[in-house]
């Protein structure tokens, strides 16, 4: 009897013991909510060269720490120097031919005004030997009337050819001034060659650190293709990916604790910063049917949404790396019991990061 008294003591103690225990565990989850899943994430951003040509310098090397407008690579600047010296060349050549176009505007001006002189004279004449010949019929011969007749005419003639022909210079010409578009041609192509001249030295776009590096001087770079990459340590997140019963409670500017594998033994205060409202769960074509997966086993799996933490002290992110792992808790209510265990849980997480 008194041992199945003490068996019976014995489960009724496991029974309580797992009762508390799984209370604990869905209280937990819903009001200080864990995840062993957060890591450190970052921009990576390829060092891509804008013009192509062989590499001639290099300034970095793998693991550099470099500032944003630092030099990190220069291509070969000989064949676009020559391309800028070959625009503004050009440039000076449709100058000139401009300064020669409006020499010769400037002459066909010249021959329109003397050709109407030259009418004006041949009209006063040819008027005046009608008022003639009207006066006194034989004053004049035929010859001296058709002379004079015909100067007239052929004046008339050479003014239209004159203005036909300042109006063919003008059409050449176009506009005078940088709207002409031989001078904008120019102009375009210098800036373009002064452009691709800047773009051979490349330059680090933000502070970070430099990855995938592989290259040396004599190395042909292709524009468009990356050299390396550059790991910016300007913009750091930590992404925390909780099951969809952790985010009941959860809510922007709540207290969190955060402990990284990368600095054993520290837990750093932190608040979320915000929380992410749908993750992508099937692929669909345009036109096609959606794929449905069937559910196996007595219990699904639970859907992780990520949640961003910040961390309250900046100076920390210095230690970081992007893909370090980390473990979070968000302190999504004010319970004294349930705060003080899972303050106890990451100060644990903590220490045996030293060992896992």
């Amino acid at each position: 009897m008194a041992k199945e008294k003490s068996a019976k003591k014995v489960s009724i103690i496991v029974l309580a013991v797992t009762f508390v225990i799984l209370l604990f565990s869905v209280l937990s989850s819903r009001f200080t909510p864990a995840t062993d899943q957060a890591r450190v994430q970052g921009l990576s951003l390829p060092l891509a060269p804008m013009v192509s040509g062989y590499v001639t310098e290099v300034h970095v090397s793998l693991h550099s720490e470099v500032k944003q407008g630092d030099t990190l690579f220069v291509i070969d600047r000989t064949p676009y120097e020559i391309a800028v010296k070959q625009a503004e060349t050009n440039l000076e050549n449709v100058t000139q031919n401009l300064t020669a176009g409006l020499s010769g505007l400037k002459g066909a001006a010249a021959q329109l005004n003397s050709a109407r002189v030259n009418l004006q004279r041949a009209k006063k004449n040819w008027e005046r030997t009608q008022r003639v010949m009207e006066q006194n019929e034989g004053a004049f011969s035929q010859a001296d009337r058709d002379r004079s007749e015909s100067s007239y005419l052929t004046a008339i003639e050479r003014v239209k050819t004159a203005e036909a022909n300042l109006e063919g210079q003008k059409t050449a010409l176009g506009p005078t001034d940088a709207d002409n578009p031989l001078v904008k041609g120019a102009l375009n192509q210098m800036e373009k060659a002064d452009w691709d001249l800047a773009h051979t030295i490349i330059t680090a776009p933000s502070d970070g650190i430099i990855e995938s590096f592989n290259i040396d001087t004599g190395y042909y770079a292709s524009a468009g293709r990356p050299l390396a990459s550059l790991v910016s340590n300007n913009t750091i997140w930590i992404q925390a990916n909780f099951t969809e019963n952790n985010l009941t409670h959860i809510n922007v500017h709540d207290e969190a604790a955060i402990t990284f594998d990368i600095d054993a033994g520290e837990v750093y205060k932190a608040r979320v910063a915000s929380i992410a409202y749908g993750v992508k769960t099937q692929t669909t074509n345009a036109g096609d049917l959606p794929t449905v997966r069937g559910q196996q086993g007595w219990l699904r799996q639970q859907q992780r949404f990520p949640v961003i933490i910040e961390l309250e002290n900046k100076e920390v992110y210095k230690k970081l790396r992007q893909g370090s792992q980390a473990d979070v808790v968000v302190y999504a209510e004010d319970g004294f019991l349930l705060n003080t265990l899972a303050k106890f849980k990451m100060w644990l997480t903590s220490k045996i990061s030293y060992v896992r």
